[in-house]
């Protein structure tokens, strides 16, 4: 049996269950002599030697050598390491416990820890990576996780936006049961991930159907964004190489495409349509306009799209070249072009990724009253 001190993200007590596996009784307790600090630009803290402070935490004891095999897997993978230290439990108790400390040279020091600000950023979206972390636990090395620890709280992150959508009108509505995995892989995972199923899922007859074998395409959500200027009329379009096109074969695998990316685990799709304006363009975008939010291809990716067109002032010479974020390998092209040459790109099929399909369709609807609001 052990005793641990907790002093950073597992004294937010839903994640210490997810990593643990049970609940645990805590009790608050400190270390003298040290004081927790963020790693700085990372969302997670650091504790260092302090002479003349504490830093605060919870206690645990008792916990049993598979629990605290989990917990090493868990930390373990972010370079943390196990040390003895006495800490006070605060009822006059001095008690042996071991406490995760950093290696030494991995991350510097950033400002006073508090976990309250943490678990209002960042707790819903970890303690849903521990999750998938944790079911990784036997199959993959916790090294192996950290590279791609932000990956996976993009996804995370996605699946709780996921679950916050609300029932349709004409589907029929889920219920727990409906949808039953019995064995799970991810027999790829890099950048994006790969998935496989075997599962069985409710027929429309309320029978259940015969395990199937399903594999899922796995990224996180994406946001894009159409820039428009109502007084010119006139619109930005970007382009670049696509390996999608090329793998597919296609004749010419440069696309024409709204500003488009990924959304992290730390913003929503309206901030990550301005970040991406930004890296992408060199552009500032005004007022967003929802479009919508879509899934391109359902039946074999997770991938869910939020679209917007984006109020700018594109006058000429803001077209650019050679746009993109420095070590991503992305070489962008901008192009300004009036609404009308942008229904001949559609007409011509040199538009056809579904994003700016979408996208001007849309603003070929709400173009008048854009320009009307404008003037």
């Amino acid at each position: 049996m052990a005793n641990f001190f907790f002093y950073g993200t597992l004294c937010h007590l839903p994640l210490l269950e997810r990593v643990v596996g049970r609940e645990l009784t805590v009790v608050p307790a400190r270390l003298e002599g040290h004081e927790v600090r963020w790693a700085e630009g990372e969302s997670f803290p650091l504790i260092l030697p302090a002479p003349g402070k504490a830093a605060e935490g919870l206690l645990a004891e008792g916990l049993t050598a598979g629990e605290v095999a989990r917990l090493d897997f868990y930390e373990g993978g972010f370079g943390y390491l196990t040390r003895e230290v006495i800490v006070d439990a605060g009822d006059g108790r001095q008690v042996p416990a071991q406490v995760y400390f950093p290696e030494p040279g991995h991350w510097r020091p950033g400002a006073p820890w508090r976990l309250q600000d943490w678990a209002a950023d960042w707790g819903d979206v970890v303690t849903e990576t521990a999750a998938d972390f944790m079911a990784l636990r036997g199959r993959k090395a916790p090294e192996e996780l950290k590279a791609r620890y932000g990956l996976m709280m993009i996804r995370a992150a996605s699946r709780l936006r996921a679950r916050a959508a609300g029932q349709g009108m004409l589907r029929r509505t889920s219920e727990t049961g409906d949808v039953v995995v019995a064995d799970w892989r991810e027999p790829y995972a890099k950048f994006f991930s790969v998935e496989e199923y075997d599962l069985s899922f409710r027929r429309f007859d309320g029978s259940m159907s015969p395990v199937v074998n399903r594999a899922v395409f796995i990224t996180g959500d994406a946001a894009s964004v159409l820039p428009y200027d109502p007084v010119r009329d006139r619109v930005l379009l970007i382009e670049q190489f696509r390996p999608g096109p090329f793998a597919r074969g296609d004749a010419n695998p440069w696309s024409l495409e709204a500003i488009a990316g990924r959304v992290d685990a730390s913003e929503t799709p309206e901030e990550a349509v301005r970040r991406e304006a930004v890296e992408e363009a060199g552009l500032r975008i005004g007022d967003l306009h929802l479009i919508g939010g879509y899934y391109p291809t359902p039946a074999g990716k997770s991938e869910y799209l939020y679209s917007y067109v984006g109020i700018a002032e594109l006058p000429d010479g803001t077209a650019v070249s050679g746009a993109g974020v420095d070590g991503e390998d992305e070489d962008i092209r901008t192009h300004i072009v009036t609404f009308d040459a942008l229904m001949e790109l559609l007409g011509s099929g040199e538009v056809d990724n579904a994003p700016l399909l979408i996208s001007a369709l849309w603003l070929s609807a709400h173009r008048a009253e854009l320009r009307a609001a404008a003037r």
